[in-house]
């Protein structure tokens, strides 16, 4: 069996009675690009300390390449670390900012010089190597931090909310640079962001955390199209929930029926039985809208409150006979004639298999 090259097993840190992390485990390979996603004071972050050196765990272990690091310093984990303060030394140039962590390995000066400029070229800062840091933007700031996090080619690099200081424009394009630097030097990278957006856009996988443990593991589409739990389907995309009573369930048969009375049959719900309470969860872009009194099964009766032209898309929010409000996406080119207008009554469906159901919260 091979050995991950990054195995966290078991790890928790509790605070008296209170468990800001318990029992994270995962593997990670090398080279792989994994963030830890999740709302504040998920647990991701403080896994991300224990990795680092910075926090030590209550229980568990990290492992890297088969070595535990529990008993190795932070200073001496050999692990590159980028915060969301650029934490750059502001009376050193650009340059020496980049150099300062050769420097303090004690190379030469050749392989310092020769290393600070593949840094600057990497990160595309060439021009900016005599500037000091108070010179550059907030963008331009985080890209010498990251050069100098990966200045002495460490096999980790762990980042921690590194754009949330940002504004939009200028996050995405530090994103689209650290996914390139990413693939152009192959390092290991672990990434901790609350954006799913973020997290979707430049990661291989995702772990998301809630309460301190992870609740699922797995490419963005896997979480997006399949989501393991309730909190995962409502964290990750829009989604809109159903409250539903199970009216019977033998086998692959299922029936649901929702608070006006409206059943509906053949949605999945494996584990389930008659009588539990359950939510019904479909994502906006997967619902269809019928005009008129078609009564077709599985269809469920709303009233439309407003809609608004999005460009590529149409945005429909409509409610319930029992005041629950869904929201549809409809392609411009969805359907026939004019949009459904305010106060329209509707019936919503979705296609077989496109709704997932969970227990309620």
């Amino acid at each position: 069996m091979t050995t991950p090259f990054l195995s966290i097993r078991g790890v928790a840190k509790r605070y008296g009675a209170v468990a800001a992390v318990e029992d994270v485990s995962l593997d990670i390979a090398e080279g792989e690009f994994v963030t830890f996603l999740g709302p504040s004071g998920s647990g991701k972050s403080t896994t991300l300390y224990v990795i680092a050196g910075f926090q030590e765990p209550s229980a568990g272990d990290v492992l890297l390449r088969g070595s535990s690091l529990l008993r190795v310093p932070s200073n001496k984990r050999n692990i590159g670390m980028v915060f969301q303060r650029y934490t750059l030394f502001p009376h050193l140039s650009i340059a020496d900012n980049i150099a300062f962590p050769l420097k303090v390995r004690r190379r030469s000066k050749a392989e310092i010089d020769a290393r600070v400029q593949a840094m600057l070229r990497l990160v595309r800062l060439e021009r900016y190597a005599e500037r000091m840091p108070a010179q550059l933007s907030g963008g331009q700031q985080q890209r010498v931090a990251l050069a100098r996090a990966l200045a002495y080619d460490p096999p980790l690099l762990l980042m921690d909310e590194p754009l949330s200081a940002l504004d939009k424009k200028l996050k995405e394009e530090i994103q689209f640079e650290i996914k390139r630097i990413h693939n152009e030097t192959g390092v290991t990278i672990l990434y901790v962001t609350h954006d799913q957006e973020e997290a979707l856009r430049l990661s291989d996988r995702v772990a998301l955390f809630n309460n301190g443990r992870i609740e699922q593991v797995g490419s963005g589409r896997d979480l997006y199209d399949a989501p393991a739990t309730h909190f995962v389907a409502g964290f990750i995309g829009n989604s809109n929930f159903l409250p539903a009573k199970v009216a019977f369930a033998s086998g692959a048969a299922f029936e649901a029926v929702l608070p006006d009375g409206s059943r509906l049959p053949g949605v999945a719900g494996a584990g389930f039985k008659a009588g539990d309470d359950v939510a019904i969860m479909v994502r906006p872009e997967r619902l269809t809208i019928t005009r008129g009194d078609d009564m077709a099964a599985g269809l469920v009766p709303a009233t439309v409150t407003a809609t608004t032209f999005l460009g590529d898309v149409v945005h429909v929010l409509t409610r319930t006979s029992w005041g629950g409000e869904v929201s549809i996406r409809l392609p411009c080119d969805g359907f026939k004639g004019q949009p459904p207008q305010t106060a329209d009554q509707v019936r919503l469906g979705w296609p077989a298999g496109a709704a997932r159901i969970y227990s309620a919260p």
